[in-house]
């Protein structure tokens, strides 16, 4: 008991000196939008001037011109108001922070676009969407083909703005008219991309949105000079927002109630955003409305951005779910929109169905999908339905569905998604604002008590082993690791080494989440004191890499089988380091330990294939064991993590460390522990670890 008891004082004190760090509270904090409104106003105005040019002189931008427009507008409104985004989630500013951070991806994207139409040049014969599009390289058809693509993500933009223009006329009587008049700005963008007309009108919306945006960005700064407004515009809003949830109070009687977290804004308006303009592009793709995806793969991964930030601000929020959900969308999104980049620009046959026909990969995100739905059944209607729509999206992204009508039924499929995600955000938007549920999310499906029943009864089915669980919040990226690593492995598998059209495919799908996206799961574990860091998911993160480099992109960097002794001493290296990975894993849980000896294994078939001696099959069932060791992770982590509970079995730690003031508090007496605990607390506060040697102790 004494023992127990000492553990606890212990890490109440770390806890209070944790939360004593993590900085101050929102108030605290200068005011962000101001950067924000000025970011939108140098943007808009520079887009002014070259639409009043271009109509003047019937002369498109082109050239240097071009490409220096394209940097300033990703430099000026999409670094700069990112910065502002940011600083806004921490003032706990919902739509602040949401709309930000949306305008950042809008004018990063279009200043893409502006980049590409330059430098981008259309191959002949590719096979995409509904038909077989043969175009010829020329200037005229790739800026055509660019246009095209800026459009979608143009139209999707327009539906974004006009929910953010909505929702802020809740908060003030300025964000409403500079959003009102980005919305329409994007409508006549699109119409001038094609019609030379719609610039003039353009370029006088995007005047409006200067006069509005310094005016506001001059009223919050005055704000935030003299604490107090000013000047008109802030403070009141045009209608208050209780008056949306007149209606809906009935609905929301039975959806569950948590506690407030007001260090950082909400984040799932802007994860459920980002889904709504990533559908909708991928949707315009497979109707056939995009004749090819160069354009749609830069939008889609400068909004991928925007939802790996929805991630991070719902750990940062201690929201496991959240953390895990916008995180695997974001993963998805990714992959889907590089995967067919590497269809049109590596792969010159028209007769890829074949080799599509054998990737797997696709298969574990439809398992990750089922998880996160199951994990859900606790939370109101429209987070299971939104989680439900995603499992469809991943069943019609799976490759062995032929692929014509595969893409309609992917299209009819981000339709729907992009239809519910628009609903979900303006629902979260305005919840998020009012601190209630005004708009119908629908009921509670299903309480946490029987949700947690059902997981528990797992157990039964599996052997019972002995040991504490050890839960701690920093365990709560888990399951972003165990997903990486998954479906990374899943979509290594290759029945045979001599398909190039399928190592070409599977590049994408096994180094952005083998490698690129478990670097932002290393960022995560860095904090809140995890015991290893990120050593385990850098380390593998470099594994994938090489893996992808020699495996899949060694033809196309002409890497020679007989010159690779290079990959050889690094296999080498990678089964030491493992090995020492191995003995890490066995401070945590069963799981892990088997998931890194699985690894090694791995790491050997890597090496006999570079001594061109793989046994096929060894590698395919490795792979295989690897990734359903990452499935019942992934779903054992989120559900621990998200209950605080051990639900689902992961197996005790083969090792453990005690702390060493307990091993000293065994042999002495309540008042040796009394000392002991006054000096720890002592030591914990000034941030210096306890030497037990240096201490006397009464007798």
């Amino acid at each position: 008991k004494t023992e127990l008891s000492l553990t606890q004082n212990i890490s109440q004190i770390r806890s209070k000196i944790m939360a004593s760090t993590e900085g101050f509270a929102a108030v605290f904090y200068s005011e962000p939008s101001v950067l924000g409104l000025l970011a939108n106003v140098i943007s808009a105005f520079l887009v002014c001037l070259q639409n009043f040019s271009s109509a003047q002189s019937n002369v498109q931008p082109e050239g240097v011109e071009n490409i220096l427009a394209g940097v300033h507008l990703i430099l000026i409104g999409g670094l700069s108001q990112l910065l502002a985004g940011l600083l806004t989630f921490r003032k706990y500013d919902h739509l602040g922070g949401t709309a930000f951070l949306a305008f950042a991806g809008l004018w990063s994207s279009y200043g893409a676009t502006r980049i590409i139409s330059e430098a981008y040049v259309l191959p002949g014969n590719v096979t995409v969407g509904l038909s077989n599009v043969s175009v010829p390289a020329s200037l005229d058809t790739s800026c055509f083909s660019t246009r095209e693509g800026a459009v979608a993500g143009l139209v999707a933009y327009i539906f974004i703005s006009f929910i953010l223009s909505f929702c802020s006329a809740t908060v003030n009587y300025i964000m409403p008219f500079v959003f009102g008049a980005i919305t329409l700005t994007l409508v006549f963008e699109a119409v001038g991309l094609f019609a030379q007309w719609a610039l003039v009108v353009s370029g006088t919306l995007e005047l409006a949105i200067v006069i509005g945006g310094l005016y506001g960005a001059i009223a919050l700064l005055f704000k935030g000079i003299t604490q107090r407004y000013v000047l008109p515009g802030f403070g009141n809003p045009l209608f208050n927002v209780l008056l949306l949830g007149s209606a809906s109070r009935s609905s929301s009687k039975n959806v569950r109630e948590e506690k407030k977290n007001t260090k950082y804004a909400e984040p799932m308006a802007l994860g459920n955003l980002c889904d709504s303009i990533s559908s909708f592009i991928f949707s315009f793709y497979c109707f056939g409305y995009m004749c090819n995806f160069y354009v749609g793969a830069v939008w889609v991964s400068i909004n991928s951005i925007g939802q790996i930030l929805s991630s991070y601000y719902g750990y940062l929020r201690g929201d496991v779910y959240y953390t895990t959900k916008s995180g695997v969308h974001s993963l998805f999104w990714l992959v889907m929109s590089w995967e067919e980049f590497t269809l049109m620009v590596f792969i010159q046959s028209n007769n890829v169905q074949l080799s599509r026909a054998g990737m797997v990969g696709d298969w574990f995100f439809l398992a990750t999908a089922c998880v996160i739905l199951l994990m859900s059944f606790n939370r109101d209607i429209l987070e299971v339905v939104h989680n439900s729509l995603f499992v469809l999206l991943t069943v019609s992204t799976i490759p062995q569905i032929p692929l014509r009508g595969g893409y309609i039924f992917w299209g009819v499929a981000c339709s729907i998604y992009t239809a519910t995600s628009l609903y979900a955000t303006f629902a979260s938007l305005v919840n998020s604002v009012a601190e209630k549920a005004l708009i119908p999310i629908g009921a509670q499906v299903m309480s946490s008590s029987k949700l947690q029943k059902a997981l528990m009864s797992t157990q039964s089915c599996l052997p019972k082993l002995g040991g504490k669980p050890n839960l701690r919040p920093s365990d709560a990226p888990n399951a972003l690791f165990y997903i990486c690593n998954g479906l990374a492995a899943f979509s290594a598998l290759q029945g045979t080494l001599n398909d190039p059209i399928r190592q070409h495919l599977s590049i994408p799908t096994v180094l952005i989440p083998g490698a690129i996206f478990q670097l932002y799961v290393c960022r995560i574990q860095v904090q809140r004191g995890r015991r290893f860091g990120s050593v385990l998911p850098f380390c593998y993160a470099a594994v994938w890499a090489t893996w992808t480099w020699l495996r899949f992109a060694g033809n196309l960097l002409n890497i020679d089988p007989r010159n690779d002794g290079g990959f050889t001493a690094g296999a080498v290296a990678f089964l030491v380091v493992n090995i020492f990975l191995m003995i890490l894993a066995s401070y945590s849980n069963l799981v892990l330990l088997s998931l890194t000896a699985v690894m090694e294994v791995l790491i050997v078939c890597f090496l006999l294939f570079t001594l061109e001696s793989l046994p096929v099959p060894l590698e395919i069932v490795m792979l295989t064991i690897f990734s359903i060791l990452c499935i019942y992770g992934a779903a054992a982590s989120l559900a621990n993590c998200i209950f605080g509970k051990e639900l689902i079995l992961m197996g005790p730690s083969l090792l453990r460390v005690r702390d060493v003031l307990l091993e000293l508090c065994i042999s002495v007496r309540s008042a040796g522990i009394t000392s002991i605990l006054k000096l720890a607390r002592k030591s914990i506060m000034s941030r210096l670890t306890p030497n037990p040697a240096c201490y006397s102790f009464p007798a």
